[in-house]
């Protein structure tokens, strides 16, 4: 796949063929047939003689092995054929139908209800019999609980092809103990920020909140700016009638966008410094009346105000833009990215359960199966970016566009309820909307937060 001169070709078979010779006679724990690999007394420096062009080149060598004609089951919550409705799923397809005629195998693509889908896994990893060979896993499910009785194969040595795997994934996402559990490839994931109003903008003769993401100068304090100004009793009855923003419940949104966590590793960090700071900010948004206040309304309230035409900003992920062009077609709707927290330097999308593809520890030759995965998705691709048709299609305006691109760039995972069952993080955060000091609410919370990290990390 990667173009290289002559040259390179020949450099690269002489290491080849010296990395080969040199690792004869190792052990090899999952028995690699068709693997180069360096004894890791030599790594370093095979690494420190590899000339830099070559050291770029992370794809991993052509491997020929034969599967005998096995059945490779490839297990989801939805179903992960490849669907040839682009030009890249079409490679994709292609490359899978010649790595199956090379090979030797077949594919086969389960389906299992979300609903019943960690259960099921779960149950089938715990009976040395899981339902397929690579199964999508979400982190919560799997880590620390099932990766600790080593029920999945660390596949972070197979990865490093970064034009394919997404290392975030690899290296973060999916890690335990120095090592990585999970692989996937595409997108990193939806992209979260600001949907804004630009018809309820205009109106109100604000300035153009592009302006301040071309300033470089979109942060915590120009949102609660243009929140306060977008505050208005426009007809004079001594009552607002247009509010800045849907909600202050946007603690999630708010920690990733200050490189903020409420978990690190296994211990509660409600006292560090940056989750300080944005558990502070959510507590200025509700006490100083900022954002709208609620009508008691459920989770899909603040997606209902912004709906009704009168609320400026709405904290979303970017498949929602769908949904607001079908209910308000009369309104122009833009996208921000989240704002910066004081904390960080780049602009952050988030998320809560990130999920990945994982190989059982009991089905041999892992990297075989890593491998095919990389050589589907090696392709070429027609687009400048990975999410350029999906964002393409859902905005309209380049800004947009762009924004929703760069706050997709770098994800942060944030750990709470959805790993940790029994963590009290609704009460803390209803604390918080209701004027309780943080310092107050830290005091009170600390605890429980490491208890109920505790029940899952079994210290």
């Amino acid at each position: 796949m990667w173009k290289r001169n002559s040259l390179l070709m020949s450099l690269i078979l002489i290491l080849l063929l010296a990395a080969g010779c040199s690792s004869n006679g190792g052990s090899n724990k999952n028995n690699n047939a068709g693997v180069v690999s360096t004894p890791a007394s030599s790594e370093s420096e095979a690494n420190d003689a590899t000339p830099a062009a070559i050291q770029d080149d992370t794809g991993t060598p052509e491997m020929d092995f034969d599967m005998g004609g096995r059945t490779i089951k490839w297990v989801s919550w939805y179903d992960e054929s490849i669907k040839e409705d682009n030009p890249d799923n079409i490679k994709r397809k292609q490359n899978l139908d010649e790595l199956m005629k090379k090979h030797n195998f077949k594919i086969e693509y389960v389906t299992v209800d979300y609903a019943e889908y960690s259960s099921k896994v779960t149950a089938s990893l715990l009976a040395g019999e899981p339902i397929g060979d690579i199964i999508r896993m979400a982190r919560p499910w799997m880590i620390p609980s099932l990766v600790k009785q080593e029920l999945f194969s660390p596949v972070d040595e197979y990865t490093k092809n970064d034009k394919v795997f997404i290392q975030q994934y690899t290296n973060d996402y999916s890690q335990y103990e120095g090592r990585g559990y999970g692989f996937r490839s595409g997108i990193n994931g939806a992209s979260s920020g600001i949907f804004y109003n630009r018809t309820l903008m205009n109106k109100l003769g604000m300035k153009p909140l592009q302006d301040y993401v071309k300033d470089d100068n979109w942060n915590w304090d120009t949102f609660i700016q243009v929140a306060k100004e977008a505050d208005k009793d426009t007809d004079n009855n001594g009552k607002l009638d247009t509010w800045g923003v849907a909600t202050a419940n946007i603690l999630v949104q708010a920690l990733a966008s200050n490189d903020a966590n409420l978990v690190a590793g296994d211990k509660q960090n409600l006292e560090d410094p940056k989750t300080k700071e944005t558990l502070e900010f959510i507590s200025k948004l509700a006490t100083e009346n900022i954002a709208r206040p609620t009508e008691g309304g459920d989770w899909t309230e603040p997606g209902q105000f912004f709906r009704q035409g009168n609320t400026l900003m709405y904290a979303g992920s970017d498949y929602e833009m769908d949904g607001f062009k079908k209910d308000m077609p009369d309104m122009d709707i833009g996208f921000l990215p989240f704002p910066k927290g004081p904390s960080a330097v780049a602009y952050h999308s988030h998320l809560t359960i990130p999920n990945y593809m994982t190989i059982p520890s009991v089905i041999e030759h892992p990297e075989q199966l890593v491998y095919i995965y990389e050589k589907i998705n090696d392709i070429d691709s027609i687009y400048d970016y990975p999410k350029q048709a999906t964002l393409e299609t859902l905005f309209n305006n380049e800004d947009d566009i762009d924004n929703a691109k760069t706050a997709g760039e770098t994800i942060n995972r944030v750990d709470g309820k959805d790993g940790y069952p029994n963590m009290p993080y609704y009460e803390m955060v209803d604390e918080i909307l209701k004027g309780v000091s943080v310092s107050t609410v830290i005091d009170k919370y600390k605890e429980q937060f490491q208890s109920s990290i505790d029940e899952v990390w079994k210290k």
